[in-house]
C-alpha cells in the first residue's frame, strides 16, 4: 500500500510548476509595456499625415504650412465648402460616383472572371496547365509600362478613349494574375472529396463550381472584392491617360486638378476633400477586416 502511494505522488504533477515567480511576471509585464509603447509610437509617426491632413483641411490656406494639428483660431469650412463644388463647373459628388462605378463594375468583373480562371487551374485537369499556368504568373512580373503603349494604341482603335471601358474590359478577361493566383491557392485547400460527393449528386463543373466552391471560398472572394475595389479607387495613372472629359473624371484626377502650378492652388479644398474620398475605402476595409484577414492568411497557409 505505502509502495502505491508513494509511485502515485511521484506521478502527480507538480501544480506549483504551472506558476511562474513574482518576479518573472514583472519582467514580462515590462516587456509586453515596452513593447506596446514602441508600437504606439510607431503607430503615432504612421498616423500623423493623416492627422495632419485633418487638421489641414479646417485652416485657411494662408495657414496651410503651420505643423500642428488643430488649425485653432484659422478654423474654416470653406475648404469643404470649394472642395464640393468641384473642378470646371462638375461638382465633386459626380466624381464620387464615378470612381464608385468605375470600382463597383471592376469588382464584379474579377470576382466572376477571376474565381472562374482559378477553379479551372485548381480543379480542372486540362493539356498545358502547368505551362498555362506559369506563364499567368509570369505576367505578375511584367512591368505595367512595357505594355501601355500598344495597350494605348489598341483601345484607340477600339475608340475607347475618354470611356470606361479601358478600366473594366481587360478584368473582365481575368487580366489581373495576383487575384487568380490567391483564388488558386485557397481552392486547393478545399478537399476533393466535396467535389466527388456533388459528383454523386449529379453536379458537373458549374454545380459544383457555385454550390460547393464559391460558398466555401467567401474569404478569398472578399480579399479579392476588398484589393481590387481599393486599387481601382485609388488608381490616378489609367484615369489619366484614357480620360480626358472632365465630366468623366475620376476622385484622383480631380483631387489633382485643385493644385495648379501657373495659378492658385486650394489646398484647403484639396485636403478637405482627400478626407471625403477616404471614407469609402475606410469604411469597407473596417466592414470587411475580418474577412480580409482570414483571406489572406487561409490562402497564404494553405496550398
Amino acid at each position: 500500500m505505502a509502495i502505491i502511494e508513494s509511485t502515485s505522488l511521484a506521478t502527480r504533477p507538480n501544480r506549483k510548476r504551472h506558476f511562474s515567480s513574482p518576479g518573472a511576471l514583472r519582467a514580462t509585464g515590462k516587456k509586453q509595456f515596452y513593447r506596446h509603447l514602441l508600437l504606439i509610437a510607431m503607430a503615432s509617426v504612421m498616423f500623423y499625415p493623416l492627422a495632419w491632413m485633418l487638421g489641414a483641411s479646417f485652416r485657411d490656406d494662408s495657414q496651410i504650412a503651420n505643423a500642428g494639428l488643430w488649425p485653432g483660431d484659422a478654423f474654416t469650412l470653406a475648404g469643404y465648402q470649394l472642395g464640393w463644388e468641384g473642378v470646371g463647373g462638375t461638382p465633386f459628388w459626380r466624381f464620387m460616383i464615378n470612381s464608385l462605378l468605375i470600382s463597383g463594375l471592376s469588382v464584379a468583373a474579377n470576382l466572376i472572371a477571376c474565381s472562374i480562371t482559378a477553379y479551372a487551374f485548381a480543379r480542372i485537369n486540362f493539356k498545358f496547365k502547368k505551362a498555362w499556368f506559369g506563364v499567368m504568373l509570369g505576367t505578375l512580373m511584367l512591368p505595367h509600362h512595357v505594355i501601355l503603349i500598344p495597350q494605348y494604341i489598341m483601345f484607340r482603335e477600339f475608340d475607347w478613349i475618354n470611356t470606361y471601358l479601358p478600366f473594366i474590359v481587360p478584368k473582365i478577361l481575368a487580366t489581373d494574375a495576383f487575384f487568380i493566383f490567391l483564388l488558386v491557392q485557397f481552392f486547393r485547400a478545399i478537399p476533393r472529396e466535396l467535389d466527388e460527393a456533388a459528383r454523386i449528386d449529379g453536379l458537373g463543373h458549374v454545380g459544383i463550381f457555385y454550390r460547393v466552391i464559391l460558398p466555401l471560398s467567401k474569404p478569398a472572394l472578399a480579399t479579392t472584392a476588398i484589393f481590387t475595389f481599393i486599387y481601382s479607387w485609388n488608381d490616378f495613372f489609367t484615369p489619366l491617360i484614357y480620360l480626358t472629359d472632365t465630366d468623366l473624371y475620376t476622385v484622383p484626377l480631380a483631387l489633382r486638378s485643385f493644385i495648379d502650378a501657373t495659378s492658385y492652388s486650394a489646398f484647403g479644398a484639396l485636403f478637405g476633400m482627400s478626407i471625403i474620398s477616404l471614407l469609402p475605402v475606410l469604411g469597407i476595409f473596417i466592414a470587411f477586416q475580418r474577412l480580409l484577414v482570414e483571406g489572406i492568411a487561409t490562402s497564404g497557409m494553405k496550398g
